[in-house]
């Protein structure tokens, strides 16, 4: 891999290791699962076995009798600890422990506990429940017609004020309808030279990080104290207080290093429960998923997405008509913000004046849909890239000088109204050309073995708004440590944070010290999510390091040290306190500007703060014979304004890549009948090192973000949105034939030369 050159100078550029690396690496570091509590009890779950159901009856006198069982609790039990028992970011719609019905098969009816986590599971599978079976709807399009019905009233939380309205509404799966209109689309397709409409579908997959959810809690009675593998520590202890109906410091929610979470581990997935049991048993509770169970806890959204576009004879793209629907599954989670923030950036990364989308958060019957990497931005890029290729194809444009031509550019309104700063598309999609050597002669292989190659761009704007908050401690010796709340759940977040204090207090990085999330001492983080840390709670740590490095400014001045002076940090404690004592608190909090979108245009002035951009050049060979396609080189390319540190940022974009190769080629929750039918490694494959392309390069531009932290914003999910697009677009350019549906399989690929060629097929 191509190193990423850092900024000569300073703390912020360098490419140090992490600073955890070595606890790593000597299995040190903290992580829940390890956790062991005195009388701890452990929990097995009694899930669902059908998609859509009444409870008639939960027989548990066989499990009890199980040597070692202490308890079996149902929904009965926690509303007498909990009177309202829902929750979710989005809708108070997700029971604790289903409540007369079930929505989705592998939902939790019951919960064994035991000393002995295997006495629980043994127990678990002795438990009945009897359902009246209710018909079941599946597919997102047929959701918003159908009369299944999934919840029969709304019921949204209240945090975002965009679903307010909603309150009460019956008898609809229609979570949110996020409607934009820029221009006047219909004017333009009227006077289109052409017009191409094109229909394309994900799949429902997973996030499968390598630590399973798990979460422990333990209380007194006036206080609980949550351990937990989230990405959301703050939030978790606001849902858990309203709860409970407990002031905040009351719940205490610990987050050591995550072994990734990739958006699944946002909001709430076990906490409510384990506090539940907790406060019902008066006892440590620890509840570890198995890897089948994270199948049946929260997923990516499958969708279904038809894009229309208007194009003049010289091939400018005048007037786009998106649809899009989000199968969000039983529960909303965090679905209605994905409809609605990353269902604007539908038209794509160019300059369209005439905009018109609909963007529609359903529920169904299958497992909850939320946040995975990405925000929804890869189903997206997904579609509308393919289309591009469609489209320059068949106007016999090179696809390349057809993007150039159509890219949104800075000055420019984005399809919000919100004019674009920052936003290197254009950058990106040159540094890319240059490395896949764009405009020089392609081999396009011989005989069985066909190659091709294609480029594809997307963006996304960071989340808004949202609110970090970062502390920073000098103590008397002039060590230094950094108090904030961004969870490092392998994306480096501690290291780069590190930096940005050191580059304020002209220290070394190595030398600070971040303490993990825990909200007795950390201040509050909206949450680890969305490429937002690096810009959010960047910004809030430099403030912080800044009004430290002003207050040690403030007490050289009162010891009557001369600025400029070389005069060690301790020694200003000494002549301050007449020892080594004291300590200087910077504090920073950090909120960005933001405009609401309006109600039914999706109109905003200033809808972002920021922009992420990727691109992604593939070249790959497609085995006609057997459809098999071999990546031979993978270029991505992102703009993330100036790299923290550039090693880290290298590795983001690989990562953020593979993840969405395996998407694009094997991954794909199977179901039938609404029950997950592959639901283990052995039959959900993901990516493997043979798998790899044996040539992968990983570049960022050269950028700066105006607003952002010394020039600096996200980059976990840029790697994530070209891949699948340039997949397919290369697979056509191979062999012409186009795949509209992920994953992109061999069987697939092969079908559709068979069915180009006329061949029949023998099953």
């Amino acid at each position: 891999m191509n190193a990423i050159t850092p900024t000569p100078g300073g703390q912020v550029g360098r490419s140090i290791p992490r600073l955890e690396a070595t606890s790593k690496v000597t299995g040190r570091v903290e992580y829940v699962h390890n956790l062991r509590l005195p009388g701890m009890l452990s929990v097995k779950l009694v899930r669902s076995t059908v998609a859509h159901g009444r409870i008639k009856s939960i027989d548990v006198e066989e499990a009890l009798k199980v040597p070692g069982v202490h308890r079996i609790v149902t929904s009965e039990d926690v509303l007498k600890v909990i009177p309202v028992p829902y929750y979710g970011p989005a809708f108070h719609d997700q029971p604790i422990l289903a409540i007369g019905k079930v929505h989705f098969v592998g939902e939790p009816v019951a919960a064994v506990l035991a000393s002995d986590p295997h006495v629980a599971e043994q127990a678990a599978r002795l438990v009945v429940v009897d359902y009246e079976e209710l018909p079941a709807v599946f597919d997102e399009v047929e959701a918003l017609k159908s009369k299944t019905v999934v919840h029969e009233q709304l019921k949204p939380a209240g945090t975002f004020p965009d679903l307010k309205h909603l309150h009460g509404v019956r008898d609809t799966n229609l979570a949110l309808d996020f409607q934009l209109v820029h221009g006047d689309p219909a004017k333009a397709f009227a006077e289109a030279d052409h017009v191409f409409e094109h229909t394309f579908r994900t799949q429902q997959v997973l996030h499968v990080p390598l630590e399973p959810y798990v979460s422990v809690a333990e209380t007194d009675g006036n206080t609980m104290t949550i351990h937990t593998a989230s990405q959301s520590p703050s939030f978790v202890r606001l849902e858990i207080a309203r709860l409970l109906g407990w002031v905040e410091n009351r719940v205490r929610v610990r987050v050591p290093f995550l072994g990734g979470g990739f958006g699944g581990k946002l909001y709430i997935k076990l906490e409510a429960l384990v506090a539940a049991l907790s406060l019902i048993t008066m006892r440590p509770v620890k509840l570890a998923l198995t890897m089948e169970e994270q199948f049946y806890t929260l997923t990516k959204h499958a969708s279904t997405f038809r894009i229309k576009s208007a194009v003049s004879k010289d091939g400018r793209v005048t007037g786009r008509e998106c649809e899009v629907w989000w199968n969000g599954g039983a529960y909303a989670d965090i679905g209605p913000r994905i409809t609605q923030k990353s269902g604007f950036t539908a038209p794509g990364p160019y300059d369209i004046e005439n905009v018109k989308i609909d963007s529609y958060a359903l529920y169904t019957n299958l497992p909850p849909a939320g946040a995975l990497r990405g925000f929804g931005i890869p189903q997206l890029v997904w579609a509308y890239e393919s289309h591009t290729d469609l489209i320059a194809r068949e106007l016999k444009i090179d696809p390349v000088a057809f993007r150039r031509k159509n890219l949104l550019r800075d000055g420019r309104e984005q399809a919000t109204g919100t004019v674009v700063r920052d936003m290197g598309a254009d950058a990106c999609l040159e540094r890319a050309a240059e490395l896949m050597n764009w405009d020089a002669p392609f081999d396009r292989g011989s005989g069985t073995i066909k190659r091709g190659r294609a480029i594809a761009v997307g963006f996304k704007a960071s989340i808004s708004p949202t609110t970090s908050v970062a502390v920073v401690n000098v103590a008397a010796d002039g060590s230094c440590t950094l108090f904030c709340g961004t969870v490092d759940m392998g994306q480096g977040s501690d290291t780069a944070m590190a930096q940005l204090v050191a580059e304020v207090l002209n220290i070394p990085a190595e030398t600070v010290r971040v303490v993990h999330s825990d909200t007795d001492v950390t201040p509050y983080d909206m949450a680890t999510l969305g490429s937002r840390s690096t810009f959010h709670m960047g910004h809030a740590v430099r403030l912080a390091a800044e009004d430290a490095r002003a207050k040690l400014a403030a007490l050289a001045t009162e010891v009557g040290v001369a600025p400029g002076s070389n005069v060690p940090i301790r020694e200003l404690f000494v002549r301050k306190y007449k020892m080594q004592a004291g300590t200087i608190v910077g504090t920073g909090s950090y909120i960005p500007d933001y405009t609401s979108p309006h109600q039914g245009t999706g109109q905003s002035a200033n809808v972002t703060p920021f922009w992420m951009v990727g691109a992604t050049g593939i070249e790959l060979e497609v085995d006609t014979e057997t459809g098999h396609v071999k990546i031979t080189k993978m270029i991505n390319v992102a703009d993330v304004g100036r790299a923290i540190n550039p090693k880290i940022v290298e590795s983001q974009l690989s990562g953020a890549a593979i993840m969405q190769l395996g998407f694009t080629t094997t991954e794909k929750m199977e179901f039938e009948g609404g029950q997950c039918t592959n639901a283990s490694f052995a039959d959900y494959k993901i990516p493997g090192f043979a798998d790899l392309p044996p040539t992968m390069t990983n570049v960022v531009v050269d950028a700066n973000q105006h607003n952002g932290p010394f020039g600096a914003k996200g980059v976990g999910e840029s790697g994530t949105f070209g891949v699948s697009p340039a997949y397919a677009n290369a697979i056509e350019d191979a062999v012409g034939v186009r795949i509209t549906t992920l994953p992109i399989t061999p069987e697939k690929v092969y079908r559709a030369m068979c069915a180009a060629r006329n061949e029949p097929l023998e099953d």
